[in-house]
């Protein structure tokens, strides 16, 4: 038996988030400080008083999901996963849950990932949409057609769960594809109010900005394996790990895989580190014999 933490991404952030950590322990409260001093502004603020909308922008987002789930984290007893893995922005928080980055380190990535990806929705009218009941390999292979008949980015980008998958592309492209789809029996393929197109090739102006922080910053050796979400398997080589980090953005986030992987090595107890229960609610689509549970 094996217990695996796992890390919620972007989506999984709610008004007041954080604030009772802040008021209850002043470990918390010198960690928020330390990052409204790292970030450059009093991110603090935002996630304790701001709206449901400027919680939303994206260079908000990521960092306060980040800065929410290690701040938990760092706040469990006895906190040895035996392996971890985080879903799209979440695998920055796995990565300091498992040695790989220090808190400072990950914050800077994250605030930089998130200014990029922000740069790169300004560039070109893009979006994502959640695909609701139809096979993974038919959605697959709509994307591919509408991309090769109509030159329209369209990609799977989240494989969430069975039955739930999200893609990812030019407003065109997404459209489309979702009519298709909806043709093809989906139960419902919805446009999701995200930015822009993430997990698409449509970052790689993005992509190019993280490699460059990536490259500069520090990693160590893990205490335990990471399930990456490009690779859907344990990795625990620094090299591998980074370059992996830096695929994810442009790649899809195998999240039904990396689960289905992790139960394979044994594990069998999961916990959600973090703002929400999302996760929680996927495992248990992608096996119902898991035991899940959450910390927030």
């Amino acid at each position: 038996m094996k217990h695996a933490y796992v890390f919620p991404g972007q989506g999984s952030q709610f008004a007041g988030m954080g604030k009772n950590l802040y008021e209850n322990s002043a470990f918390a409260k010198k960690l928020f400080e330390q990052a409204n001093e790292i970030i450059g502004f009093r991110i603090s603020d935002v996630m304790f008083n701001g709206t449901e909308e400027e919680l939303r922008q994206t260079k908000v987002t990521q960092p306060a999901i980040f800065l929410h789930s290690v701040i938990v984290f760092k706040g469990i007893e006895n906190n040895k996963p035996d392996m971890v893995a985080g879903h799209s922005l979440g695998e920055f928080s796995a990565l300091v849950a498992n040695g790989v980055l220090s808190f400072e380190d990950g914050l800077q990535l994250v605030a930089a990932r998130a200014m990029a990806m922000q740069r790169a929705c300004e560039k070109q009218p893009s979006s994502m949409a959640a695909v609701l009941g139809l096979e993974d390999g038919k959605v697959e292979d709509i994307c591919a057609a509408v991309q090769e008949e109509m030159n329209e980015v369209v990609v799977p980008a989240n494989y969430n769960c069975p039955g739930q998958l999200v893609i990812s592309g030019s407003t065109r492209g997404v459209e489309v594809a979702c009519e298709r789809m909806k043709a093809a029996g989906a139960k419902r393929a919805l446009l999701l109010p995200v930015g822009g197109a993430f997990h698409s090739p449509l970052m790689a102006s993005a992509q190019d900005e993280l490699k460059s922080a990536i490259e500069k910053t520090t990693f160590y050796n893990p205490i335990c394996p990471v399930y990456q979400n490009v690779v859907a398997k344990a990795v625990v080589a620094k090299d591998e790990i980074k370059k992996n980090l830096i695929d994810q953005l442009t790649g899809a986030v195998r999240w039904t895989q990396s689960i289905q992987s992790m139960i394979a090595d044994g594990a069998s107890h999961f916990s959600e580190i973090g703002p929400g229960k999302v996760l929680q609610g996927l495992i248990q689509k992608i096996d119902k014999t898991t035991q899940v549970d959450g910390v927030s």
